[in-house]
């Protein structure tokens, strides 16, 4: 019998300079999330929104300076995403910016470790000294892997969460310069939209599967911007030339056929900026695939 699915929304848009991301987790659950899990077979499990602190009553430059209420919230997340694991509950976390993955991440592989694909327009490995916006979206993944703010590297448990034969980058098109140092340095895997392009999703994600076949657990981190424009335009950091609709169906169809999939985390849907609840119900049909929802 299949693990039942936990739902954990968090109405966070601490970690970026434009608004509505907060809204994203009611948008997909208004998208038919329940729904259409509930007909893969799943017992599905909604225990509401993580509570974070209001922006507006925080100071008004941002970036950085959201810094103490963003390891609030995700402090919370985190003990969240230990305890659903701790249930034998897999937790679906909606965001919210992408920043709640260090908490998700974290909170995940406290007591067991998983493998990571970090499904992304971005990198998300810049630090407080590479970053030329100061915007905490932009840092979780190097946080995880231990570089940036002490605050975030050890949010949770001291040190690193994941290490380079931990994770796995796909869809990468956006990077900064010394991000893009940082990365290289850090040894972990990435695969550009080139390499997409030039070898095709199916190779890129059966090999980047080969690359996490030493763990028996996977975490699934899908930012809705690592898709084109045109499929998700509710993103508050769109890049043209991202994943189509069928490579982004079929990535996730590639990793359901693992039987790995522990937990997701679904970021950066943003209503304000999309177009008839577009990006939210491209959400909820690319999670249907990752939980097993077969075209035959």
């Amino acid at each position: 019998m299949s693990k039942p699915i936990r739902i954990i929304g968090t109405r966070m848009d601490l970690g970026q300079s434009r608004r509505g991301v907060d809204m994203g987790p009611g948008a997909v659950r208004y998208a038919g999330l329940f729904d259409r899990l509930g007909k893969l077979g799943y017992t599905i499990e909604d225990t509401g929104n993580i509570s974070a602190p209001l922006r507006d009553t925080l100071p008004k430059d941002g970036g950085l300076s959201f810094l103490p209420a963003v390891i609030r919230t995700c402090e919370a997340i985190y003990d969240a995403g230990r305890q659903a694991v701790a249930d034998g509950v897999r937790p679906v976390f909606l965001g919210g910016d992408h920043s709640i993955a260090v908490g998700t991440i974290g909170g995940v592989t406290h007591d067991q470790p998983a493998g990571v694909l970090w499904i992304d327009a971005h990198g998300d490995f810049n630090t407080p000294e590479t970053s030329p916006s100061g915007n905490i979206h932009g840092m979780p993944l190097a946080a995880l892997m231990g570089f940036g703010a002490p605050e975030l590297v050890n949010l949770g448990r001291p040190g690193a969460k994941l290490t380079a034969p931990d994770v796995v980058l796909i869809a990468i098109r956006d990077l900064d310069p010394g991000e893009r140092d940082l990365l290289k340095k850090s040894g972990a895997a990435v695969y550009t939209m080139r390499e997409i392009d030039e070898r095709g999703i199916a190779v890129v994600a059966h090999e980047a599967l080969r690359q996490l076949r030493h763990h028996s657990r996977l975490h699934v981190s899908l930012d809705m911007d690592s898709l084109d424009p045109v499929e998700a335009p509710g993103v508050g950091t769109p890049v043209p030339g991202g994943l189509s609709y069928r490579e982004a169906h079929l990535l996730m169809e590639i990793i359901a056929d693992t039987g790995k999939v522990a937990s997701v985390d679904v970021v950066e849907v943003n209503p304000i900026l999309d177009v008839q609840n577009k990006t939210a119900q491209m959400a909820v049909e690319l999670l249907a695939s990752l939980f097993g929802e077969n075209i035959f």
